[in-house]
């Protein structure tokens, strides 16, 4: 997809966006079926958006929901797990919880130091691509290793488990540099599996057009000033206006998220992150 095709699909006003993005997902579900697929929830706006057009898909065509991903990556934020509890009951979701225990469980505080040699194998062999060479890390699920480890190890283990053939993740292609060249379906590797991306086209003023649009619930963060939610310990208001009403136009949505992890977000997405 070219630069033109990207502008064309940016610029639809939000009822074509709606559509667009239920096409894909149509396709992916048609190709893959509900039971090979998965949906990657945050309980962010992004993933809830999708989230909420994945259940209107599944209606048109008669399907069930897939199985929902949920990372915990050890430090959420608890109105967070407000909100995922409340919308899996309210929708009926069958969300599936992914840890990487054999982390999180040596480490009792955020910033605890796990030394490498106490992790499993699995664990080991993965920070040995991450090229790491020393023999202990800090606890920081935002951190280099610990993103790698406590999200993008966490999720191909409930692919893997889970026999997953493609897994949905809500990025934007305005949300992040490392992200512009997406595409719809994207085949991965390592586990193999596609990538169904079907809000590419959505900005973030048109993700909140369609919360209120719509009547979407979302976190009450957003309320209190934050534009993207990250880790708990990472992730920073830098305003006390709602998110909607900041100059969403002209500042940077991920400004308040861990920068050390935004420097380095083509490695960890060559990785496998979303």
């Amino acid at each position: 997809m070219d630069i033109k095709d990207r502008e064309m699909l940016m610029a639809m006003n939000i009822e074509d966006k709606i559509t667009q993005s239920k096409k894909v997902i149509k396709e992916a579900i048609e190709k893959f079926g509900t039971e090979k697929l998965a949906v990657a929830w945050t309980g962010g706006k992004d993933s809830t958006t999708m989230t909420w057009l994945f259940r209107e898909a599944c209606k048109d065509l008669g399907a069930p929901m897939p199985k929902i991903m949920f990372i915990d990556e050890g430090y959420v934020f608890e109105e967070i797990w407000d909100i995922v509890n409340k919308l899996k009951k309210e929708w009926d979701l069958n969300v599936v919880i992914s840890k990487n225990t054999d982390v999180s469980d040596k480490a009792k505080n955020i910033g605890d130091m796990i030394k490498v040699n106490s992790l499993d194998e699995r664990n080991r062999s993965e920070i040995v691509k991450l090229g790491f060479e020393g023999e202990e890390f800090p606890f920081e699920p935002e951190s280099f290793v610990g993103n790698h480890l406590m999200k993008t190890v966490a999720m191909n283990v409930f692919l893997e488990d889970n026999d997953i053939q493609a897994l949905a993740t809500a990025i934007r292609w305005d949300e992040q540099t490392a992200r512009i060249a997406e595409t719809y379906f994207s085949p991965r590797s390592n586990p193999p599996h596609t990538r169904i991306q079907p809000i590419l086209h959505f900005k973030e003023r048109d993700i909140w057009n369609f919360i209120f649009e719509y009547k979407v619930p979302f976190c009450v963060l957003y309320n209190e000033g934050y534009r993207s939610l990250g880790a708990k310990g990472s992730t920073v208001k830098l305003s006390d206006i709602p998110a909607w009403e900041q100059d969403l136009e002209n500042t940077t949505e991920r400004a308040g998220r861990g920068q050390n992890k935004e420097e380095v977000m083509g490695k960890l997405r060559d990785l496998g992150y979303m």
